[in-house]
């Protein structure tokens, strides 16, 4: 009975080496290297595992694989990253819209709606997302994040950061739209004085929370000279706060800000990147510069959003619609770290998740530099340097691919034909 079960154990381990020695040739066209932006002609990825273990030209690759994949015909890239996505949202142009989502749909039925979210994202193929906020879904993100590490669902490696922070009353849903009896839900965890400041912090990490996230300004505004302005939404000592208890779990934190009122604020406090920033001014770009912050524009979803809520009363999207150009190019000649995230979840996830980089073109980046700040500068933000954004020997085999050229027409980024995410081929369209 004893050498029964050692040599039960012995074949169970010996077939686990074996899965775990499964290698795949990926035969490329074009592939992009990232980090120096060239691109090289007829190479081969050796796939191990969920790893890249090597790339070698074609003609010289001899070594025996488990299969071959050929993308002899296409162009071939990493896996984008999206450092600024919202899976747990489907889209709020209006107040009315973000409202109906937080009180008509239960936590689990828009956590259900979220997994399409992944899927899409996938398809799109942004292989790794930073996710901003579940917007009044609780944790719902580190489930997801959970149950994507686990191959229970498809979806890209997940950076979360739950609840997200603001101060009482400074964010929807708006008590003062409703009957004043009732106790509605928000969209975030709301805070008042630095002690709160901290136990929010402490228990959204507590929870799983990669990032700390807060809502830094509100209430925008454009003045006589042409630039804009808003209100502060925490006191120096409340925002502080979060930043300390941050930096001291060894986290990061990511700052909703539009106008120098929440930008320097932030910074000051220990902000590393700054989401949206659509109304930033020459002090903010130096400050950016000065202590290496990232900037995640979305420049889309303020396009997305604009008419619609001109309608309903706010023209100031319309107004960010005309002025960013020039701040977008001001900020990039100054030196300001590119990071490419859409908000999507605030536009339908029916829509291109690749949109933005046709603005960076448009405003000034080469489209190499476009797909830079989706592949190596992301990588950066999120401290994964070698792992991720890049197709090299030890980093994780995410790996897309497209027919044509994107270095000469980054559009096509919105037509990924083939996704490759941790040595698993999720997508294959092929022609």
């Amino acid at each position: 009975m004893r050498t029964k079960i050692i040599f039960s154990l012995l074949c169970s381990f010996i077939l686990l080496q074996l899965a775990a020695q499964k290698t795949i040739a990926i035969k490329c066209g074009s592939l992009l290297d990232t980090k120096s932006g060239q691109v090289l002609q007829n190479q081969t990825i050796l796939v191990k595992d969920n790893k890249i273990e090597s790339v070698v030209a074609t003609k010289s690759f001899i070594q025996k694989t488990d299969s071959i994949i050929d993308l002899s015909s296409y162009f071939v890239l990493p896996g984008l990253i999206d450092c600024h996505t919202h899976v747990l949202l489907q889209a709020d142009i209006t107040s009315e819209d973000y409202d109906v989502q937080i009180l008509k749909e239960s936590i689990p039925y828009r956590t259900i709606r979220a997994v399409k979210s992944c899927y899409q994202s996938i398809q799109n193929g942004f292989t790794t997302i930073r996710d901003l906020g579940t917007e009044g879904a609780g944790f719902a993100d580190v489930d997801l994040k959970k149950a994507i590490n686990k191959n229970e669902m498809i979806g890209p490696r997940m950076f979360v950061s739950t609840l997200a922070i603001n101060t009482t009353g400074h964010y929807p849903i708006k008590a003062s739209d409703y009957a004043w009896q009732l106790q509605l839900p928000k969209g975030l965890q709301e805070i008042t004085g630095a002690d709160e400041a901290r136990r929010a912090v402490r228990s959204q990490i507590e929870h799983g929370a990669d990032w700390i996230k807060i809502y830094a300004d509100r209430s925008y505004y454009k003045i006589a000279d042409g630039s804009y302005r808003g209100l502060p939404n925490f006191t120096t000592e409340e925002i502080n706060a979060i930043g300390d208890e941050t930096i001291r779990s060894r986290k990061k934190l990511a700052a909703h800000a539009m106008t120098r009122d929440g930008i320097i604020a932030a910074i000051n406090a220990g902000a590393r990147t700054i989401e949206h920033g659509t109304g930033m001014d020459d002090e903010c770009i130096k400050l950016m510069v000065d202590k290496k912050i990232f900037w995640c524009p979305t420049l889309f979803v303020n396009e997305f959003v604009a008419d619609g809520r001109a309608k309903a009363g706010s023209i100031i999207n319309k107004q960010f619609t005309e002025t960013i150009p020039a701040t977008f190019k001001k900020a990039i000649a100054a030196g300001v770290k590119l990071a490419y995230g859409t908000d999507i979840g605030g536009y339908a996830w029916n829509l291109s998740q690749a949109k933005d980089f046709e603005y960076f073109v448009q405003w000034g980046l080469t489209p190499v530099q476009a797909i830079q700040t989706a592949t190596t500068t992301a990588a950066e933000l999120l401290e994964q340097q070698g792992l991720i954004g890049e197709i090299k020997s030890g980093a994780y085999a995410d790996i897309i691919a497209v027919k044509g050229d994107p270095t000469k027409d980054v559009k096509l980024l919105q037509q990924v034909q083939w996704v490759m995410k941790d040595g698993m081929v999720y997508k294959s369209e092929k022609k």
